[in-house]
C-alpha cells in the first residue's frame, strides 16, 4: 500500500509540474511609462485536480499515519500554490497532529506565522525544524526573514549570513542579509553588499538587484534586463513578482512610501502565491500603514 500512495504523489507532482509549461510571449511585453507590467498568474486547474484527488485518497481508510500526515502535507502546499492559505495551514495542523516530526511541515507553518505576524510562534516553529533536522537549510532563511520583521535584526543577521554562506552566487541570500544587516548596522551594510556583489552571479538577473541597491544602475536599467532570458508568460509573471518586491523595498530605503506600497501592491498583483515575495508583500504593505498611523 506504502508503494501505492507513493506512486499516485509521484504522478500527481508530474501532472502539476507538465501544467507549468505556457505558451511564448510576444515581442512587445506590456508596459507603461517604462514599467513592465505582469499578467497575473492563473490558478492552475491542474492543481485544483490534484486536490480532489488527495481528498479522495484521504477518504480512504486502509492509510498508515505516514501516509495521511504526508497527504496533508502535500495537499496543503497545493492550497498554497493556488492561494488558500486557511486551508493550507489546516492541513499543515492536521500533518503535525498525526506526525509530529516533520520538518518541512513546521517550516511551512512558520512561513503562514510569519505573514499573519505572529512572530513568536513562527521562532517556534522554525526551531522545531532545525531540531528535527539541522541540516533543513530554508529554515535559517525564514527564521530570519521572521527575526528580521520581528524587529530581531541581530538574530536575523546571524541566521541569514549563514544561509547566505551556503550559497554566495545567489544574489536574493545576499539581498535579505543586506536587509537584515541595513537594520543592525547602517553604515556596514552597503560595505558588506559591495564584497557581497564579487561572488554573485553576473548573468543571474538579480545581481541587477544588487546593483540598483548599491545605486550602480538606474532602475530604469533594471527594468531594461527584466525580460533578457524570459521564454514564457508565466516565468515573466513570477520574474515581475521578484522584481516589484525588491523595488518596493529599494523606495523604501529612499522614503518613497507611497511608491513603494505600489510595488508591493503590483507584486501581490502577480498571484504567485509561493513566492517568498509575494508572501511578504502583504506585511510590507501592513507595517507601511501602521507606520503612517503612529505619525
Amino acid at each position: 500500500m506504502h508503494k501505492t500512495i507513493s506512486l499516485i504523489l509521484f504522478a500527481l507532482v508530474a501532472i502539476i509540474m507538465t501544467g507549468c509549461a505556457q505558451t511564448h510571449q510576444s515581442d512587445t511585453a506590456p508596459q507603461m511609462d517604462n514599467l513592465l507590467l505582469a499578467e497575473p498568474k492563473p490558478i492552475s486547474g491542474r492543481a485544483q485536480l490534484a486536490i480532489v484527488r488527495y481528498n479522495q485518497i484521504l477518504s480512504e481508510e486502509h492509510l498508515t499515519q505516514d501516509e495521511r500526515a504526508e497527504l496533508h502535507f502535500q495537499r496543503g502546499m497545493l492550497y498554497d500554490s493556488v492561494g488558500l492559505p486557511g486551508l493550507a495551514q489546516y492541513d499543515f495542523s492536521r500533518a503535525l497532529n498525526i506526525k509530529p516530526d516533520m520538518a518541512p511541515v513546521y517550516n511551512s507553518m512558520g512561513i503562514h506565522f510569519i505573514q499573519q505576524s505572529e512572530f513568536i510562534q513562527a521562532y517556534e516553529a522554525f526551531d522545531s525544524t532545525l531540531d528535527i533536522d539541522p541540516e533543513y537549510d530554508f529554515a535559517f532563511l525564514n527564521r530570519g526573514i521572521a527575526l528580521y520583521y520581528g524587529g530581531r535584526s541581530d538574530l536575523a543577521v546571524k541566521d541569514l549570513t549563514t544561509f547566505y554562506k551556503l550559497d554566495t552566487s545567489d544574489p536574493f541570500r545576499a539581498i535579505w542579509l543586506y536587509f537584515a544587516m541595513e537594520h543592525q548596522n547602517p553604515a556596514a551594510a552597503p560595505e558588506y553588499l559591495t564584497s557581497a556583489l564579487n561572488s554573485l552571479e553576473p548573468q543571474h538577473w538579480a545581481t541587477q538587484i544588487v546593483e540598483l541597491l548599491l545605486g550602480r544602475t538606474s532602475e530604469k536599467e533594471l527594468l531594461g534586463v527584466l525580460l533578457k532570458g524570459v521564454t514564457s508568460q508565466t516565468e515573466l509573471t513570477e520574474r515581475l513578482c521578484e522584481a516589484y518586491f525588491y523595488l518596493g523595498k529599494y523606495h523604501m530605503t529612499l522614503g518613497n512610501e507611497g511608491r513603494a506600497a505600489n510595488y508591493f501592491k503590483l507584486a501581490l498583483s502577480t498571484n504567485v502565491y509561493d513566492y517568498v515575495e509575494h508572501r511578504y508583500a502583504r506585511l510590507e504593505l501592513n507595517q507601511l500603514r501602521h507606520s503612517e498611523t503612529a505619525k
